[in-house]
C-alpha cells in the first residue's frame, strides 16, 4: 500500500516523536476502609464492663449487711450466747458468729476475747458469772437487753460489771452494740 499523500506543509506523521509517557494517576485519598466490626466490638465490650461493674456494685451494696446463718430466737438468747462466747469459751470466732454484720469487726471481738484471758490468767481460777439477760426494750426490729457480768475468783476477789446491750432482728437476733 501506498503512502497517504501529505499536504503541503504539513510534516510527515512518522518524523513526529511519540508524546512522553503519562504520569501515574495521583495516588490521593483512598477511600477509608470501614471498620464495622472493630467499633461494634468496643461497644460490646463496654456495655459488658458496664453490666460487670453495676453487677458488682448492686450485689456488694444487697450483700454487705447479709447476715449468715441464723440469729437466736429471742434478744436474750442472743446476750446469753454471746456471753458465753466471749466468757466462758474465749471463742472470739463463736462470738463474731452472735455480731451483726454491721457491727462485726474480727479484730475488736478478738480484743476483747484476749482481754478475758488475760484476766483468767492474772486471777486464781476466775469464774464468770452473769444474771440471765433482761429485754429492757423491744420495738419491732430492735431491744435493749441488760445483764451483770460477776467474775469470782478461789481467793474470794468478786468484780461486777453492767452490760447494755443493742440487739437487732435480721434472720434471728444479732448483737449489734455492747455498752
Amino acid at each position: 500500500m501506498a503512502a497517504a499523500p501529505t499536504q503541503p506543509g504539513t510534516p510527515d506523521p512518522s518524523l513526529i516523536p511519540p508524546p512522553p509517557p503519562g504520569y501515574p494517576p495521583y495516588p490521593g485519598a483512598e477511600e477509608p476502609k470501614k471498620k464495622r466490626g472493630l467499633l461494634i466490638a468496643a461497644i460490646a465490650l463496654v456495655v459488658i464492663m458496664v453490666l460487670c461493674v453495676g453487677g458488682g456494685v448492686v450485689a456488694f451494696l444487697t450483700l454487705r449487711n447479709a447476715e449468715t446463718g441464723e440469729g437466736a430466737k429471742e434478744p436474750a438468747v442472743a446476750v446469753d450466747e454471746f456471753l458465753t462466747a466471749v466468757y466462758k469459751e474465749r471463742d472470739a470466732t463463736k462470738a463474731a458468729s452472735r455480731v451483726c454484720a454491721a457491727s462485726r469487726d474480727d479484730g475488736k471481738i478478738a480484743a476483747k476475747v484476749a482481754e478475758v484471758q488475760k484476766y483468767a490468767s492474772a486471777y486464781q481460777n476466775p469464774r464468770f458469772r452473769w444474771t440471765t439477760p433482761k429485754v429492757d426494750n423491744q420495738t419491732g426490729e430492735r431491744a435493749t437487753v441488760s445483764t451483770r457480768v460477776t467474775m469470782t475468783t478461789s481467793d474470794e476477789k468478786v468484780s461486777d460489771q453492767d452490760l447494755r446491750f443493742t440487739v437487732v432482728q435480721k434472720t434471728g437476733w444479732w448483737v449489734c452494740e455492747v455498752a
